[in-house]
């Protein structure tokens, strides 16, 4: 059986194949040229520029805090017992020296019994060791006489000059122990004394820890009962300020802050104190910086919690330049030369041109211009923008002629 013979493409058929493959290709690639060059002529791109002005900048740093009473007295007791009597409660102003609560005094009021017997008792031995000692003076001079004339053995004449002696020093004794039950006595009255709990300040009743009829141990710590604010006129806020900006805190630095319960008043302060103490929280460090505050008004109430603002730098009546001029860099611009900022502005022909500064004063809004080709007024680049409906738009260089949009 014969084979079928192979079917041969002819050479020209098959280069010819070839030419239209190529020819397709390049008339893609031509076409993709074209719509790159169409898209780079007009690519819809714009910058967004801020105008150079003149105005305050003002530095500062935010933090939270409580507000509390200036003075804070913590009244307790010194003495145990069941509360007899209660005067004040919450917010009762008080004077000092006023009675607030009352201790049952019947268990020191015996004590205090029990103590002037005890000095009564010590007296009266004074008395009878002070006859004992002018009885035996007596015996001691009538044996020295006697002794004098050789009546009486010298042993006689020593007996009584010890029991003499004696008698003195028992004396003594009794006299001191007259002074130990008269110091029993005192503390005995300054017990009692205590039973009365009195505020120690001119204030207001802030807090109250106990009731009638509830019994107080002041055995191993001192109870405390009640809280008194001496002044709620002034207050203060304890703020928590960052370590990263402690540094620009000072004392007499202006202050204001907010708080929830007023979400429309401004309350303004002056830093008086920055504590040294760091206060650690979960690897956070803070220091305690403390905002005198007037209250004339009481609005303030001890515990509410303030968003404090300070002041800590402030120049007024300066050049300032957006500081996001400064942070807008175009895609592909030289690097600056050195750390001195940089500013971008539109030239001739809408052509970006790069304006050294030197800067001063910054916030988060603005940074003053110390030195530099600009005036108020000037506009500076702070962003480039992009048409929206043509977000696929290749970027071009910035350096050309560009339409502003």
């Amino acid at each position: 059986m014969n084979a079928t013979p192979a079917t041969t493409v002819p050479a020209s058929r098959a280069r010819t194949r070839s030419l239209w493959i190529g020819a397709a290709l390049a008339a893609a690639l031509v076409a993709v040229a074209l719509w790159w060059s169409c898209a780079g002529a007009d690519p819809e791109i714009g910058y967004v520029t801020e105008a150079i002005d003149r105005g305050p900048i003002e530095v500062v740093v935010t933090a939270t805090g409580a507000v509390n009473p200036v003075t804070t007295v913590q009244v307790g007791t010194y003495v145990s017992g069941p509360i007899l009597e209660l005067y004040v409660d919450f917010n009762s102003p008080v004077q000092k020296g006023q009675r607030v609560a009352r201790i049952d005094p019947r268990p020191f009021e015996v004590k205090v019994q029990q103590a002037e017997a005890n000095v009564a008792n010590a007296e009266a031995k004074v008395a009878k060791s002070r006859a004992d000692l002018a009885l035996k003076q007596l015996g001691y001079e009538r044996n020295r006489t006697l002794r004098a004339r050789n009546l009486i053995a010298q042993n006689d004449l020593d007996t009584a000059r010890s029991d003499f002696d004696q008698a003195k020093a028992q004396l003594a004794l009794d006299q001191a122990g007259v002074q130990q039950a008269a110091a029993q006595l005192a503390e005995a009255r300054i017990n009692l004394g205590y039973t009365d709990i009195t505020s120690p300040v001119d204030g207001v009743v802030v807090s109250r820890s106990v009731d009638v009829g509830q019994t107080v141990a002041a055995s191993f710590q001192t109870p405390t009962l009640f809280q008194i604010a001496q002044d709620l006129t002034k207050m203060q806020v304890n703020a928590n300020v960052s370590e990263s900006d402690i540094g620009g805190v000072h004392e007499g630095q202006p202050a204001w802050f907010s708080v929830d319960a007023h979400p429309d008043a401004r309350f303004e302060g002056r830093v008086v104190q920055v504590r040294n103490a760091p206060v650690t929280l979960q690897n956070v460090v803070t220091y305690d910086v403390v905002i005198a505050v007037a209250n004339p008004d009481l609005l303030l109430k001890p515990g509410m919690t303030a968003t404090v603002s300070i002041t800590t730098a402030r120049r007024d009546d300066v050049v300032r330049v957006p500081l996001r001029a400064l942070r807008f860099r175009p895609a592909d611009a030289p690097p600056p030369e050195g750390d001195a900022p940089v500013v971008w502005r539109l030239g001739a022909r809408d052509r970006l041109e790069a304006v050294t500064l030197e800067t001063g004063l910054r916030n988060d809004r603005w940074a003053e211009l110390v030195a530099g080709d600009l005036a108020p007024g000037a506009a500076v680049v702070v962003a480039m923008e992009r048409a929206a409906d043509d977000e696929s738009t290749p970027a071009v260089s910035p350096f050309q002629p560009q339409r502003r949009r």
